[in-house]
């Protein structure tokens, strides 16, 4: 990342599970190899998230784990940040429940209103990571223009956002989300990589092209359009009930798509 920290491409998102099903789930993901981890505060199951990485003893600095914060609706720079670190305060409480003691990385789920909600906001994360909770600052759904109240914000000294979360697919890739991220020195994580909510619909023709092409590398559809996200300079965070799609989605660093296969499966959105 921008800030020199490691970061696996490959995440596991908890996103729809209760703090028991996120318990058994995380614990199937560690075992099929993830060490990335998406725990968002949405979901309501860090707790459960964090009791699983403290029975699995594998060692804290081995995992990546990402935390978040929703302070969207705080209009203000005073407002967002009082609400901000409300937010990631209550991520360290859950955490704690595990013996986590700090995050990896914190992402601000959702933008202010305005630059200067965004501008209060993102303050709070600079103190969260000055006090040591933190090792990295992200965002999530954040427009170009929404960066840039981070960016050319003179007083912020924590900057760019190493990560902004985007929903982002084979499926549904507006403009140049990938592109205008870089230039400013930011990775894209897509979040519903494999379609649903914003990530597009997978219907049966844009699945079919892409198992069809996995044929050529014994690989399934979805592996085909998550190699897709990975070659077009993007990481992603997905989910799963079922280990071997855990497996499944985790097995894409062995074979690489043509550019032929690329313009193909980018004309397919």
């Amino acid at each position: 990342l921008s800030d020199g920290s490691k970061f696996p491409l490959v995440s596991f998102g908890l996103q729809i599970y209760d703090d028991n099903t996120a318990y058994k789930l995380t614990l199937t993901a560690l075992e099929c190899g993830y060490r990335n981890f998406f725990a968002s505060v949405l979901a309501g199951n860090q707790r459960g998230f964090a009791k699983a990485v403290r029975d699995s003893n594998i060692p804290r600095d081995e995992l990546y784990i990402c935390g978040s914060v929703v302070s969207n609706r705080a209009s203000g720079f005073d407002s967002a940040y009082k609400e901000t670190t409300k937010g990631w305060k209550r991520n360290l409480e859950a955490f704690a429940v595990g013996g986590i003691e700090y995050v990896d990385q914190i992402m601000l789920d959702y933008p202010g209103p305005d630059c200067n909600s965004i501008q209060g906001q993102w303050k709070s994360f600079e103190d969260m990571y000055r006090q040591g909770y933190t090792k990295s600052l992200s965002v999530s759904n954040f427009s170009p223009a929404q960066l840039d109240c981070i960016l050319k914000n003179s007083v912020a000294t924590i900057k760019p956002p190493v990560v902004n979360q985007l929903p982002y697919s084979v499926a549904y890739h507006p403009g140049n989300a990938v592109d205008e991220n870089k230039k400013r020195g930011i990775l894209v994580q897509a979040w519903a990589p494999l379609g649903g909510s914003l990530g597009g619909r997978f219907n049966s023709s844009l699945r079919g092209t892409c198992a069809q092409i996995g044929k050529k590398y014994n690989k399934s559809f979805a592996q085909v359009a998550l190699r897709w996200i990975v070659q077009t300079g993007g990481s992603f965070t997905t989910q799963s009930k079922n280990k071997d799609h855990f497996a499944e989605n985790l097995d894409i660093f062995d074979f690489e798509l043509t550019p032929d296969e690329m313009q193909t499966l980018s004309s397919l959105a």
